[in-house]
């Protein structure tokens, strides 16, 4: 039986270590040894095929790992020492047949990834994040503090952008929130963006970006880059750095927060907050930048504001009452995201934070995901409509205008500061804000089997 120990040894003694090897001579190597190997035990085409992926993958890339990689259907991998790989797929949790050769050789990928975000891990520092060239994110946790390490976590992301007509389409989220939540972008509702471990809030972040009016300054500060966001020309996106061997040089979120104000930003957007920088976060809601979203992790949007007070306090020792008084302020709407028993995600909950009164953070929810059965394995519901929005200030202030009816919310925007944003909830395409006045909103007829773009001519 054909040893791939064997054969990874037996290219290793092939290559000029004193040179760099491209890619067509290693593939020729491959060959040369898998014909050799083929000589003296038969080789099947399609086991000389695997072999071959395999060998290259082990020189090149991500050794085993490279395979799930690569299977766009796959959402998470978790490597859980040498012998233990499982995976999800499709929602559902699959463990490997495949194994590491040695624990030398899972490190030797460990550092490769580590290496590409610019990153160190070590015994004396077991523990760092870091992302694939494809803006995949990767936790590693070594040898002291993993007792069955190495421990590698990949969270994928997709190769293509998801728009808000798409997570209409998966049934995330509905025609009319959607819309609703395009308009209060545009407007420069500050909104936090709350929900559990892969409950999609990035990617929910990421779809909401897209109606960010594409004159405007924004600035990204993330602890590792995921963010994707496109058709903005002043764009900065920046990234915190941990210390170096020496244990200098590091640069927090809160040391990025800080910096951004300096920058002239129209909006920030803060890729999650988990500690101290929330406080830095609120200052920045606070001071004048309208439109920055965030997002954290909560189980419900009033555990969103609990978490948010402990964060400030690990920063500095305020008041609480302040500190709700700061909350209150920044934020505008709370949109909570969860992780169903099907494995869809979904928009659970919109609520706005309405005010501070007797001591207490008021929230008022506008759209509630109830459930009202289940269909093929698959969870069915709607989204109710508890409350109108209370503070309209800001759509005003954006040249918006409410309109009368009391079942409907519709808003129409005129002027520059919503450039050309009309009624909702409209059945229009996904996109960005054109150059023309127009907008592309998401798509929201015959099931949203497509995206199409049609345009809205700018009010008169």
């Amino acid at each position: 039986m054909i040893d791939v120990q064997q054969l990874h040894e037996r290219i290793l003694e092939e290559l000029d270590m004193t040179r760099e090897v491209e890619d067509e001579e290693l593939t020729q190597i491959i060959h040369r040894v898998l014909r050799e190997a083929g000589e003296r035990e038969y080789i099947s085409l399609g086991e000389r095929t695997s072999f071959g992926i395999e060998l290259f993958n082990a020189f090149r890339k991500l050794d085993l790992l490279q395979e799930f990689v690569e299977d766009e259907d796959i959402t998470e991998i978790m490597i859980n020492g040498t012998h233990n790989i499982f995976y999800e797929k499709k929602g559902r949790l699959y463990q490997s047949e495949k194994r590491f050769l040695s624990k030398e050789k899972l490190e030797d990928v460990i550092q490769q990834i580590v290496a590409g975000s610019n990153r160190i891990v070590n015994e004396a520092s077991p523990i760092v994040d870091a992302r694939l060239p494809d803006g995949s994110r990767v936790n590693v946790i070594l040898a002291p503090v993993a007792l069955n390490g190495p421990i590698v976590t990949i969270r994928k992301f997709p190769k293509e952008s998801i728009t808000m007509a798409r997570l209409i389409e998966w049934n995330s989220v509905n025609e009319e929130v959607a819309a609703f939540l395009s308009t209060l972008v545009i407007s420069g509702y500050n909104i936090f963006i709350s929900g559990g471990t892969g409950s999609g809030k990035t990617t929910f972040l990421n779809a909401l970006s897209r109606y960010i009016p594409e004159d405007e300054r924004i600035i990204t500060i993330e602890d590792n880059a995921e963010l994707k966001i496109e058709g903005i020309s002043n764009l900065v996106s920046l990234e915190a750095r941990n210390a170096n061997s020496e244990g200098s040089g590091e640069i927090t979120i809160r040391d990025l927060i800080k910096s951004a104000l300096r920058m002239r930003p129209t909006r920030i957007i803060v890729g999650e907050v988990r500690s101290a920088e929330a406080l830095d976060m609120l200052q920045a809601l606070n001071t004048g930048h309208d439109g920055s979203l965030s997002t954290g992790h909560a189980n419900s949007p009033k555990d969103m504001l609990s978490r948010l007070e402990t964060m400030v306090l690990m920063g500095m020792d305020l008041p609480l009452p302040a500190i709700r008084r700061q909350i209150a302020s920044g934020i505008d709407i709370l949109v909570h995201l969860g992780r169903l028993r099907d494995k869809s995600r979904k928009v659970l909950e919109v609520t706005e934070v309405t005010g501070y009164q007797d001591g207490e953070i008021l929230l008022q929810p506008i759209y509630i995901f109830e459930e009202t059965g289940e269909k093929d394995g698959k969870i069915q519901g709607i989204w109710k409509k508890a409350h109108e929005l209370s503070h309209t200030g800001k759509l005003l202030a954006a040249g918006c205008k409410t309109g009368e009816k009391d079942t409907d919310v519709q808003h129409i925007c005129r002027g520059d500061a919503c450039d050309g944003m009309a009624v909702l909830p409209l059945r229009v395409g996904g996109g960005r804000s054109p150059a023309d006045g127009s907008v592309l909103l998401p798509q929201l007829g015959e099931g949203v089997h497509r995206e199409e773009e049609k345009r809205i001519s700018r009010a008169v």
